[in-house]
């Protein structure tokens, strides 16, 4: 498999050289040059497959031959160690809860799959590569878990300052080894701004940066597993399937778009965001304009320029009305989130989280449109996460889980920096 950058199709790579480099040498993202749909007979018999034999089907045309198949099925079984449940809310309605791996996100998958894929990778070099990320919270906490150990890799997390909640800082400043924190005083943004001028900095070459956020394929294309997984468990219903994702750089219902390109059966995506509504006014009125982010209470959904849109833009052809057909995106509020985690709760006893509480608005919403489908939404971290949101609205006490626990009584470990020339001087130094 080639994947070419989506600023140049001229530029091809394979597989190995597309994860090492993160982005291609234009800062374009790559793209898989072909996709080839599975046959009907695997979505036949889903239901009989379990979750590691429906990733291997799913990934394998991706990574090609350039990971051996035993070593592949070993990277999902590693990557695959959890639960992936659809919890019933109400009636045609599902949470796909995708925070049951080890730091209760659903970063645990694409971080897992990227750092086995690059141990492999790296398995036989002498030179060390520098993974470089930006987190608006969960993305730092899973790279850092994921990676943790990992032979020839340093990884360094920018995260924004007073941004992300006490525990998913904890999550990845807290670990040692071979993860630095680097606590930036800006937004998530001002942190993705600085990952991306690190790339083209000619005089950076020697540390062979690559990413970790949803723009490496490795980190990205896993993220198609959960929508697999999701429809194995509805199938039985026979009913059209929409699928909201709580959207913030996209990379997510991005992976899910692909999914449906390989054949998936599902009728419908709704992007729902918070109030950080780029997306939702092209779809309005046509006009891709990025605007600085703004902080709400589902945090990790705070980006203005989502990085991964412009792979959905591929995959309709920059085409507006062809888009609509498969695509909804919608934007909610603070005070409209709080009242949907208020409101579940009160009428079902489940508990969501900010991010989920906006996924289920924006399912809501398209199923007005479109009353006999059922619908999930993605429960992207556990509640604990947001403790400090969850706790206070519903007025409850969250047990602790394991994952959480073990974090809790270390100290945090960061340096603060506040511009990109403090970036530089680390990484250099």
């Amino acid at each position: 498999m080639n994947y070419y950058s989506l600023n140049n199709k001229h530029h091809q790579a394979s597989y190995q050289e597309a994860v090492i480099q993160g982005l291609a040498p234009d800062r374009g993202l790559y793209f898989p040059s072909q996709t080839t749909p599975l046959p009907q007979s695997f979505f036949d018999s889903i239901e009989s497959l379990s979750n590691e034999e429906i990733a291997f089907e799913v990934i394998q045309q991706f990574v090609g031959t350039e990971i051996p198949e035993l070593e592949l099925k070993q990277i999902i079984a590693e990557t695959l160690c959890f639960d992936f449940p659809c919890v019933p809310v109400e009636d045609n309605v599902y949470s796909l809860e995708l925070y049951h791996g080890p730091t209760m996100a659903f970063k645990d998958v694409g971080a897992r799959f990227m750092s086995r894929c690059l141990a492999y990778f790296n398995k036989d070099k002498e030179q060390n590569n520098t993974v470089l990320v930006a987190t608006s919270g969960d993305t730092g906490g899973a790279v850092a878990s994921g990676f943790l150990g990992v032979k020839g890799v340093q990884v360094v997390i920018l995260y924004p300052s007073g941004k992300v909640s006490d525990i998913q800082e904890r999550q990845l400043t807290t670990l040692g080894q071979n993860i630095t924190a680097l606590e930036v005083d800006g937004v998530f943004d001002d942190c993705q701004d600085m990952v991306k001028k690190a790339f083209l900095d000619d005089t950076l070459v020697h540390k062979n940066l690559t990413s970790a956020n949803s723009i490496n394929i490795a980190r990205w294309l896993p993220q198609m597993f959960y929508f697999f997984f999701a429809y194995k468990q509805l199938k039985k219903y026979n009913k059209p399937l929409i699928v909201s994702c709580p959207s913030g750089n996209f990379g997510n219902i991005c992976a899910g778009i692909l999914a449906k390109k390989l054949g998936l059966p599902i009728a419908h995506f709704v992007a729902s965001t918070n109030i950080n509504d780029t997306v939702p006014q092209f779809l309005q009125n046509g006009k891709y304009e990025p605007k600085p982010s703004i902080a709400t209470i589902s945090n990790a959904m705070d980006v203005g320029n989502p990085s991964n849109f412009v792979r959905i833009q591929e995959m309709y052809h920059n085409d507006l009305n062809e888009f609509k057909k498969d695509f909804s995106s919608y934007t909610f509020t603070d005070a409209e989130t709080k009242f949907a985690l208020q409101n579940i709760h009160v009428n079902t006893g489940y508990i969501a989280e900010p991010h989920g509480a906006v996924g289920y608005l924006g399912l809501k919403k398209e199923l007005q449109n479109q009353s006999n489908s059922m619908g999930v939404f993605l429960e992207t971290a556990h509640p604990i996460k947001f403790l400090d949101i969850v706790e206070p609205t519903l007025n409850i006490k969250l047990p602790i889980p394991s994952q959480i626990k073990s974090v809790l009584d270390k100290d945090k470990v960061r340096i603060k920096i506040k511009s990109y020339e403090d970036l530089k001087n680390y990484l250099i130094n």
